[in-house]
């Protein structure tokens, strides 16, 4: 039977769609047109060619990038199996290098953006491999960049980043060409380390570079809506993402922005002491393949401050059965919140196993506040210094780990508790500070602007107040009181 003029103009018009798709994904030659991507985001997946050719590829690579871009994420990672077991396609290939790239770039921008980093960042690996020109080199890091971020590798991703622009610095491209997925990687990078300054220029480099595309609008006053968050704007945070997640606001948006704007309401509820309106926010939400974003643990620090704790650890168990399968951002925190949940239960072993899981993740990944965002403040610190003491190699991030808790943690009571620093002056708790780090005190010092003399007197003022007898045992009676809080930094040892 003959196909029909309008069935021939259509077919027509998606391969236009794919063939200038395809060429834009990569910098140099415009970002993709809004139309096309709408229109592939909406077409059906093609079959499994029995052999991968470089025009069956081609109508793949458009389709899981549209997809991404345009939140058509109904498939999920199913749509991923339906042509790859791991990595690997599940039928023989004759493609071209910059074709496979092409293809597993696309892959893993869709796999980042249904909540998988750990394919992402490995579909992006792949990507690399075969990359043979420098536009295909950048988007591959770009990709791996962000699901390095996801998972909360950040130094990795950092360096993935710095990749990358090294990259389009070099070949003078159009800022239009950036990718989307640079400015989300460098969003994560960002908020792991409380840098506000930082958010409010990411944002405002999204809509330089894409002025007239309503998703990155979107995403980028969600960037705005995390940069109150983190500077304590809870009402005006609140009512920000109210606006982004109410139906007109989130028209044109992505499953990833809106599922971390939901996790920031709850945070900020939880920061207000409304742990239940918490929950029910959240109560909508399933965890994604990968646990990108993972409402369990989410819900976790709800049940935590609302005295739930053997609901926490039923809520969180499956999470923790993952292993490997579980997004290492997310894990973290989960991990901390079972360790609370233990403690509180009584279950000191199984408090100090968890919380020394958290930490091995944390050094690995790269310490971040992140983990500790509206943990009780209080609790926490004594269980992070407890564990810090007995295992001498997690005493170097105990400077940065205390700094991130003084700042993103919820506090235990309305007024602060120094404890054991209450008889010190403001100077000597600063002091307090340094000594639990690895700074000698020529060091101190030398940051702090004054001389030595001036230093070991101040020292001397402290180890009176603290009745100890020299540095070691200062530092083992701040520790075990977890009342210090140190700033981040690591030099020379004295």
């Amino acid at each position: 039977m003959p196909r029909s003029r309008t069935s021939i103009d259509a077919r027509a018009a998606q391969h236009a769609a794919v063939v200038s798709t395809v060429i834009r994904l990569a910098p140099g030659h415009g970002p993709p047109h809004q139309r096309h991507l709408s229109l592939l985001a909406a077409a059906a997946a093609p079959p499994v060619p029995p052999t991968w050719t470089d025009p069956a590829a081609r109508a793949v690579i458009a389709l899981f990038a549209a997809r991404a871009r345009r939140d058509n994420l109904t498939d999920g990672a199913a749509l991923v199996r339906r042509y790859f077991e791991g990595v690997r396609l599940t039928r023989p290939a004759e493609l071209a290098d910059g074709t496979r790239s092409q293809l597993h770039a696309s892959v893993g921008e869709y796999c980042n953006a249904v909540g998988w980093p750990q394919m992402g960042a490995r579909f992006g690996a792949e990507a690399l491999l075969f990359a043979d020109t420098e536009a295909l080199r950048y988007r591959a890091l770009t990709v791996v960049a962000l699901g390095q971020a996801l998972n909360g590798e950040y130094e990795s991703a950092r360096v993935s980043l710095a990749n990358a622009r090294e990259v389009f610095a070099a070949q003078g491209w159009a800022r239009a060409d950036t990718a989307y997925v640079e400015f989300l990687a460098e969003t994560l990078i960002a908020s792991a380390h409380l840098q506000v300054d930082r958010l409010h220029a990411v944002s405002a480099a999204m809509t330089a570079a894409q002025p007239d595309d309503p998703y990155w609008a979107h995403s980028a006053r969600s960037v705005e809506a995390m940069a109150q968050m983190l500077r304590g704007d809870m009402d005006g945070g609140l009512a920000a993402i109210q606006t982004l997640l109410s139906e007109e606001g989130a028209r044109h948006s992505h499953t990833m922005t809106r599922h971390f704007l939901v996790c920031m309401r709850s945070d900020m509820l939880v920061a207000q002491g409304r742990s239940t309106e918490a929950l029910a926010t959240l109560a909508p939400y399933e965890n994604p393949d990968g646990h990108g974003i993972c409402f369990s643990m989410q819900r976790a620090a709800s049940l935590l401050h609302l005295g739930r704790e053997r609901e926490l650890l039923a809520e969180t168990e499956a999470c923790v059965a993952t292993g490997a399968d579980h997004c290492l951002r997310t894990l973290t925190p989960l991990l901390l919140r079972r360790a609370l949940a233990h403690r509180r239960l009584g279950e000191r072993d199984r408090a100090t196993a968890s919380t020394e899981a958290a930490m091995v993740l944390l050094l690995r990944t790269g310490t971040s506040g992140t983990p500790f965002v509206m943990l009780p403040h209080g609790e926490t610190r004594d269980l992070i210094a407890a564990v810090m003491l007995e295992r001498p190699e997690f005493r170097d991030a105990m400077p940065c780990v205390f700094d991130a808790l003084a700042v993103v943690t919820a506090p235990d009571l309305p007024a602060p508790r120094f404890g054991l620093l209450a008889g010190l002056t403001p100077t000597e708790r600063t002091l307090t500070h340094r000594l639990t780090t690895s700074l000698s005190i020529a060091g101190i010092a030398e940051e702090r602007g004054v001389s030595v003399n001036t230093v070991k007197s101040q020292v001397r003022s402290v180890y009176a107040k603290l009745g100890v007898r020299g540095r070691y045992e200062a530092v083992e009676a701040l520790t075990r009181s977890a009342n210090a809080q140190p700033a981040c930094g690591r030099t020379a040892d004295g």
